[in-house]
């Protein structure tokens, strides 16, 4: 083969003839799988070569943040080069499992799981491998799972420590084991290339490649596992679903706990069901998508429930009542101090935020688009209607189905 020829596509039987070996593994399962893997790091870079090399057919690949040179210790899939142009860690991992196992299909999303990823594409998905650095990242991706019907693994590692859990749908709950005070910080969200500068400073290592590892290949393991639900129910696998797998390096112990919490009262729980179709996208202003809705869903009143995020429309000063535009979620204000020169010295405490959580036919700026307003492609809105609330699903204007097994019907 010459230098600059196509790398060919393998056969769909990647692995056909050798896990099989092990009686309960179904390789076709896996080559129909739709699975996302949310978070680039350590972690996630063992767990997309895991599932690259068992054959997993389709994966969805998500993370916001960049290569950087601290990276590359314990990230199997980035190179230096990578970390010198500060590449984003999603589209370049996606491209490196594909040169493992060139019959993937790999979808790439330079996005954060807390408010860019609409529910439409999660709900496709079989399993969600979560390996992300912070409980708001957690707590905002079973939120997604539970709202889909989805099962996720979840990972966690720091220094020689790290620990593996299963959460499924009707269950268990990543929000109904958090305590008081995990609750109280939770929303303090600390990205890793943070994490490893704080610890960097401190002398300390945050993690290792070796610890890594472990979780990382527990995680996959699970993953593999939740594509078997047969063999699950038979008994001939057994999920961490409901515990814990703890393990500590430095004196090498491991044990499995007993980690079950699920309230039955639990707000995290709302199943969003059944979900209805509608030929609408993010690029559509408020007023039409208001009009748009109202006659798709037969109906004579509609209005938008903001669930997850505010819109903001305006700041207030209080030292001197001075307003200040804004009209951005409220996820995006922060990177807005930033950047206005007025507002930058200025603590949070010394403003107000106005912030809208529904948008009806009163909402004030009509000609703002969905994606304006914070709602991310493919999402599921929550609508109100004189008869109920109603679940729709907008279209997927970004064509991600192409990359998923197309006959799995959410």
């Amino acid at each position: 083969m010459k230098e600059n020829d196509p790398i060919p596509t393998l056969a769909p039987t990647w692995g056909a003839d050798v896990f099989p070996l092990f009686s309960w593994f179904k390789q076709e399962r896996l080559d129909r799988a739709n699975v996302m893997v949310v978070g680039c790091g350590a972690l996630g870079n063992e767990v997309l070569k895991n599932l690259a090399l068992f054959g997993v057919g389709h994966m969805v690949v998500v993370d916001f943040d960049t290569i950087e040179p601290s990276n590359l210790t314990r990230s199997i899939l980035f190179s230096r080069a990578d970390a010198e142009a500060r590449r984003p860690k999603a589209t370049v991992a996606a491209k490196r499992i594909r040169e493992i196992n060139p019959s993937i299909q790999v979808l790439p999303l330079e996005s954060d799981i807390c408010h860019d990823v609409g529910l439409g594409l999660l709900r496709r998905m079989d399993v969600v491998v979560g390996c992300v650095d912070n409980r708001w990242a957690r707590y905002c991706l079973n939120r997604l799972c539970m709202r889909a019907g989805v099962p996720w693994v979840d990972g966690g590692i720091d220094g020689l420590e790290g620990t593996a859990r299963v959460f499924v749908p009707g269950k268990n709950c990543y929000a109904c084991n958090l305590g008081p005070e995990a609750l109280k910080d939770m929303s303090y969200r600390l990205s890793c290339s943070a994490a490893i500068r704080r610890n960097e400073q401190a002398n300390r290592v945050p993690t290792t490649p070796v610890i890594a590892s472990v979780i990382g290949a527990v995680e996959a393991q699970e993953a593999i596992k939740l594509l078997h639900p047969d063999e699950l129910a038979s008994g001939e696998l057994t999920s961490l679903c409901g515990k814990m797998f703890y393990y500590e390096g430095q004196h090498l112990a491991a044990r499995i706990a007993d980690f079950t919490g699920y309230d039955e009262e639990c707000p995290v729980h709302d199943r969003w069901e059944p979900i209805e179709k509608v030929n609408l996208t993010t690029d559509r202003p408020i007023g039409e998508t208001l009009d748009s809705l109202a006659g798709q869903l037969g109906c004579r009143d509609v209005e938008i429930v903001l669930r997850d995020h505010s819109f903001v429309d305006y700041l207030t000063v209080r030292k001197d009542e001075r307003k200040v535009a804004a009209l951005l979620p409220d996820y995006a204000i922060a990177r807005f101090l930033e950047e206005e020169p007025t507002l930058r010295q200025l603590p949070f405490h010394a403003l107000y935020q106005h912030e809208i959580k529904t948008v009806d036919r009163d909402f004030p700026y009509r000609d703002l688009t969905l994606s304006q307003i914070g709602i991310p492609p493919w999402s599921v809105l929550h609508v109100r209607t004189e008869n109920g609330s109603r679940y729709v699903e907008l279209a997927d204007e970004r064509n991600y189905s192409t990359f998923l097994y197309q006959n799995r019907q959410a």
